[in-house]
């Protein structure tokens, strides 16, 4: 199985690049399952469920998320219905939505890491263990989006699942990784997926605000930058017998007019 995972969509020009470069990168490398983190696609904050439409529409399958997901309240009413849109698992299970779906005959998984992040969230180690436990059939692959600030924490969660999922990439940092790997056990493994956002950014922001926090010390609402963009992502190739990686390779395209 070929599942491409695509990091943290910011604003405008990260559905832009999305659909730019899917719907060729999908023919090309005959893809089956797409998973993209939307949290930050609509204006930087949040997700809409007219973003949500655009992105499927786009080619992408499931959306994962992270601490940005309750951002924009339009897509509240629509976290327990069929929108192939994911929370972290491990929020507390009184949260709207689900953290994990079925697509394409995998298992997309959403998790939050708690090291330096704002939400007092349960531990993801364990409400993993508790999702691989109460499986009642073993899916073609699993793959986690791990959202997630500190670099060791993703190391240590694919580490910890290694040999039980086929696949774990970290997200969050906006800023693309070169350590695409597979573990010893067949998991594979990248500490961030990157953006899909404009080059010309402080991982996607427009650099004005973003500087005067910096300098300032001052709360200043960020905006989503504008000009061209780039599209990262990683190529996961499963065994269908196993369950397990077979390869991970980065995929990773930019706009040059």
């Amino acid at each position: 199985m070929r599942i491409l995972m695509i990091g943290d969509l910011v604003g405008r020009p990260g559905r832009q690049a999305v659909q730019k470069y899917l719907p060729d990168l999908r023919r090309e490398h005959d893809i089956e399952l797409v998973v993209a983190n939307g949290e930050n696609s609509a204006a930087g904050f949040g997700i809409t469920p007219k973003v949500v439409k655009e992105l499927l529409a786009a080619g992408v399958d499931v959306i994962s998320s992270g601490n940005h997901i309750w951002d924009n309240k339009d897509m509240m009413p629509h976290m327990d219905d069929e929108t192939p849109v994911l929370r972290p698992l491990n929020y507390p299970k009184a949260a709207p939505g689900r953290g994990a779906v079925m697509a394409k005959g995998a298992l997309v998984v959403s998790l939050q890491g708690r090291t330096f992040m704002p939400v007092q969230i349960d531990d993801p180690f364990m409400a993993m263990d508790t999702l691989l436990a109460d499986l009642s059939e073993q899916p073609r692959a699993i793959v986690i989006d791990f959202h997630a600030e500190a670099t060791s924490e993703k190391g240590a969660l694919a580490w910890y699942v290694d040999g039980r999922v086929a696949g774990v990439v970290g997200t969050h940092t906006h800023v693309a990784t070169a350590d695409a790997r597979v573990l010893p056990k067949g998991t594979a493994f990248v500490t961030d997926l990157g953006m899909c956002g404009a080059i010309d950014s402080i991982i996607g922001s427009d650099p004005g605000p973003v500087l005067e926090r910096f300098l300032t010390g001052v709360p200043v609402r960020l905006n989503v930058a504008s000009g061209p963009s780039r599209f990262n992502s990683v190529l996961i190739e499963t065994d269908d017998a196993t369950g397990l990686a077979v390869s991970i390779r980065r995929v990773d395209c930019a706009d040059t007019e």
